[in-house]
């Protein structure tokens, strides 16, 4: 299995809001920084590192949607890395909706899992975001 095909496991389980099937895919000491650097979701944009904080992530933000889709538009795959440009278009509670573009850049810890998820995307309205 490519950390592509991870890739796809993480996006299909976040879209279909499937809390334990995202989690199992990270490895222990994963890192998720979505979006990388300082942000409102982390404010020192050190990132989510390890299960706990990964798992408080999915239940802040991803756990609060009312779904998710992935329009990955391009995508390439180096090693046990893969960087895939796209969007993802979340629909809020209340009707509301939203689109992220970006890069979404995963790692693999060699062994299956993923060791990092790194979304680069601006906040708050720049270029093509909500």
């Amino acid at each position: 299995m490519t950390i592509r095909d991870l890739a796809r496991r993480s996006q299909a389980a976040a879209g279909a809001k499937d809390r334990e099937s995202w989690l199992g895919l990270f490895a222990d000491d994963a890192v998720v920084e979505d979006p990388v650097g300082p942000s409102p979701l982390c404010p020192d944009g050190r990132g989510h590192r390890g299960a706990a904080a990964i798992a408080r992530f999915y239940d802040t933000v991803i756990g609060r949607t009312e779904g998710l889709r992935f329009e990955i538009e391009r995508s390439y795959l180096c090693g046990d890395e893969v960087a895939d440009v796209g969007s993802i278009h979340i629909a809020l509670p209340g009707g509301h909706s939203t689109q992220v573009r970006g890069v979404f850049t995963y790692r693999s810890d060699g062994a299956g899992r993923i060791a990092a998820l790194r979304a680069y995307w601006e906040f708050g309205g720049g270029e093509g975001n909500a």
